[in-house]
């Protein structure tokens, strides 16, 4: 077994906590019941990390195992990384069988015929989660295997969640490969980030649903005890407020938890207007800006804003439509004209 190969598969040993070692070497498959049986698990994990490696060396373990094991570590502890959620989208809306076979061919010779020193690693879970692992090496140095990308694609839906390498500029040949081997033909960012890779699905898949303008609720309980000399009046407004707020805000996000998004992105476009003896505004251009909002758990604080006392209740659209301006992303970007630079499959 190269030593390359060894070292890598001992620093993800020494990645997971000791007392899951076992059950992500099962996961892995690569070892044999019996060669487990042999492992000590409760000694230190450097201990245990050379062990395995021995055992490995036995079975002749290369890169592929290695990258496998990588990806199954990076699928238990997935919001150790940030993912960013892609979308790609077809010229018509005909729908195709979808050949996993033919997506890795396709996928492969795209990368491959770009660069040669690339590794290419998939593994399938049974939610037709379809988990890709880049390693990106130049033309004249190996794939760094400590520097990889990450893709989950979940087959017949046009979303793609990755967590990019470092080596950012790897990042256009890894979208052109998913539109050839999805056969789409566009794909853009979502501008939409976070730690919790099922927070974003939970978007984008409706799986997180708004309430609108649905419920009313019923007066607030607990908290009404009052001493006599209080202005009853002021208490029955402020009651009266809590409730206005707590009603609009379960309208607006629900009583469920939020999903945690930490990254959102806005490009705002709007006609100002003055009074043209001013001249001030001689040309008729939309004004534009960007706005960038982030947070540990940007939706939780948005909901937070209105019963905090830092805005005022109903939390503005802008904000609180977040998950479902997610789901529209084509049809409101195309219609507003505000794509940024895309990837085009040619």
């Amino acid at each position: 077994m190269d030593e390359t190969v060894a070292e890598y598969i001992r620093r993800t040993v020494l990645k997971i906590p000791r007392d899951e070692i076992k059950t992500v070497l099962e996961k892995w498959g690569f070892l044999s019941e019996a060669q487990l049986q042999t492992l000590n698990f409760h000694q230190i994990k450097d201990s245990i990390s050379h062990d395995v490696v021995q055992l490995c060396e036995e079975n002749s373990a290369d890169i592929k195992q290695a990258a496998v094991l990588d990806i199954i570590y990076n699928h238990i502890y997935q919001n150790k990384r940030m993912w960013s959620v892609y979308q790609m989208k077809k010229s018509g809306e005909e729908l195709e069988y979808f050949d996993i076979t033919d997506f890795k061919k396709k996928f492969k010779g795209r990368l491959r015929s770009a660069l040669k020193n690339v590794t290419i690693t998939f593994k399938e879970y049974e939610d037709n989660a379809i988990w890709i692992r880049v390693a990106w090496g130049t033309p004249y140095k190996k794939p760094n295997q400590y520097k990889p990308s990450y893709v989950v694609y979940h087959s017949q839906t046009p979303f793609v969640f990755i967590s990019a390498s470092v080596l950012k500029s790897n990042l256009p040949l890894l979208c052109q490969a998913l539109i050839v081997a999805s056969n789409y033909h566009d794909i853009r960012e979502m501008e939409l980030r976070s730690h919790s890779l099922n927070s974003l699905k939970d978007i984008v898949f409706k799986r997180y649903s708004q309430n609108f303008q649905t419920y009313y609720a019923k007066p607030l309980q607990g908290g009404n005890v009052e001493s006599e000399s209080a202005d009853i009046r002021i208490v029955q407004e402020n009651r009266s407020e809590k409730e206005r707020i707590h009603r609009l805000n379960w309208e607006v996000f629900g009583g469920g938890p939020q999903p945690k998004l930490e990254f959102a992105q806005y490009r705002l476009e709007t006609m100002l207007k003055s009074d043209p003896k001013m001249g001030v505004l001689d040309k008729k251009e939309p004004f534009r800006c960007l706005v960038k909002f982030s947070s540990p758990h940007l939706l939780e604080s948005l909901k937070s804003l209105a019963p905090a006392g830092v805005a005022d209740a109903p939390v503005s659209p802008l904000l609180t439509c977040i998950p479902h301006k997610a789901r529209n992303y084509f049809k409101i970007r195309e219609k507003k004209g505000l794509f940024p630079e895309s990837f085009v499959s040619p």
